[in-house]
């Protein structure tokens, strides 16, 4: 019991230095809530083992000024993180700092109705992973943030990756094919994670974080945690029955918000209008398949092409009748834009102040602040980097393939 204790408080000491930076052994004591000498001896353990390094002196307050620490950077222990949305996965690779140490790469991997999907993101990852040269023993595990309903205790996604009848999750099935720890998330929530601990969100206690995207998803932080609901499926945000349109949604409902509110009705929108004769640098963007069409529509929007500020402000003023209705539900102190979208920057935040005082009862919004988001692409990373933190760090692993053969021990 006594060892299950002091391993808690190094995995908590390490993830406050992961979280907030560089620290001095007083404030470790105080966000523990541990004394300084359960501290000191602890910090020394992770210096001993290489995960720790002095930062230098805090500024001084009066008298003798501290030592802070911080992640040694330099440290072999290293993150996989993907990010996947449902036509395109990314994956890079972190050190303890959440700096790059191999470069990003990038597949087109739709996820819809495609049987493949499973093996096409195992290749993907083991191909980078060769690339990159880096012993798979000095991997701390892979987090992923994916569209879908999540089931994070299980492991299971029930939109995507699966089989029909399969006994095993996601989660198992990856962690056996690749032989390294895998941790899961919704997309949206991964998002919200990064926010809260990275982002606009931080420090705060209730916040709606939307995740702007080829759907409109949403991560809740409720008194300063991610809020998943009975069964972790809540914040599906894009499903709420706000549209006149009849447009089916990938749901199979009709009136869902993310018919009239995404970056993929927005692409199409502007499409549509190009066809009947409407002039946009778009056309030229789009016959360009390195980048996503959203990410061409947002660049053009910021570089002033009328059309791609118009079709973006529509679905924007839609997003914004939505965030009004969840604003009458929770009552957050802030509304973070976030996800791809918010690369959008400023262009996203009228039309949906627009909509919010339209449609919003003014006591409830007064309080409340929109903001968009400045992690941007990186928002998903952050979060499935987070993943990793909270389930792998400083703990040894035994990872087994299905015959029980043991695969891989990760410290």
């Amino acid at each position: 019991m006594k060892r299950q204790r002091e391993d808690q408080l190094r995995k908590t000491v390490f993830k406050l230095l992961y979280y907030k930076g560089a620290l001095s052994l007083m404030e470790l004591s105080t966000g523990t809530k541990k004394s300084i000498p359960n501290i000191t001896k602890v910090v020394n353990g992770l210096i001993q083992d290489g995960y720790v390094v002095g930062q230098g002196l805090a500024p001084s307050t009066g008298g003798r000024r501290a030592v802070k620490y911080r992640l040694n950077k330099k440290m072999k222990q290293y993150i996989v993180v993907v990010a996947m949305d449902q036509f395109v996965t990314r994956i890079v690779l972190y050190n303890l700092l959440n700096e790059t140490v191999y470069p990003e790469a990038t597949i087109t991997l739709p996820l819809q109705d495609n049987e493949s999907a499973f093996d096409q993101l195992c290749a993907f990852i083991d191909d980078y992973l060769d690339g990159s040269a880096i012993d798979r023993r000095h991997l701390l595990g892979v987090g992923i943030g994916m569209p879908g309903f999540v089931d994070v205790e299980r492991g299971v996604n029930a939109s995507y990756l699966y089989e029909e009848n399969e006994t095993v999750g996601l989660r198992e099935k990856l962690t056996q094919r690749l032989g390294l720890p895998v941790y899961i998330e919704n997309d949206s929530s991964a998002i919200a994670i990064s926010e809260l601990h990275f982002g606009a969100a931080k420090g705060m206690k209730d916040v709606m974080v939307v995740n702007v995207g080829w759907g409109i998803g949403l991560g809740m932080i409720v008194n300063g945690s991610l809020f998943r609901g009975h069964n972790g499926y809540a914040g599906e945000f894009s499903h709420i029955p706000l549209s006149d349109s009849n447009n089916l949604c990938p749901c199979g409902k009709r009136g869902c918000l993310e018919v009239v509110a995404s970056l993929l009705v927005a692409v199409e929108n502007a499409k549509r209008t190009m066809a009947e004769g409407g002039i946009s640098s778009l056309s030229k963007l789009f016959a360009d398949k390195t980048k996503a069409e959203g990410d061409h529509l947002i660049a053009a929007a910021r570089k002033g092409d009328q059309l791609a500020i118009r079709v973006l402000t529509d679905a924007a003023f839609m997003m914004g009748k939505g965030i009004a209705t969840l604003i009458h539900i929770m009552n957050p102190e802030r509304v973070v834009l976030s996800g791809r979208g918010g690369a959008a920057g400023n262009l996203l935040l009228p039309p949906v102040y627009r909509a919010i005082h339209e449609f919003c009862i003014p006591k409830l919004v007064e309080n409340t602040d929109i903001v968009v988001s400045s992690l941007t692409y990186k928002a998903e990373f952050l979060g499935a980097a987070s993943l990793v933190v909270e389930n792998c760090i400083l703990e040894e692993k035994t990872i087994t393939d299905r015959a029980g053969q043991e695969v891989l021990s990760v410290p």
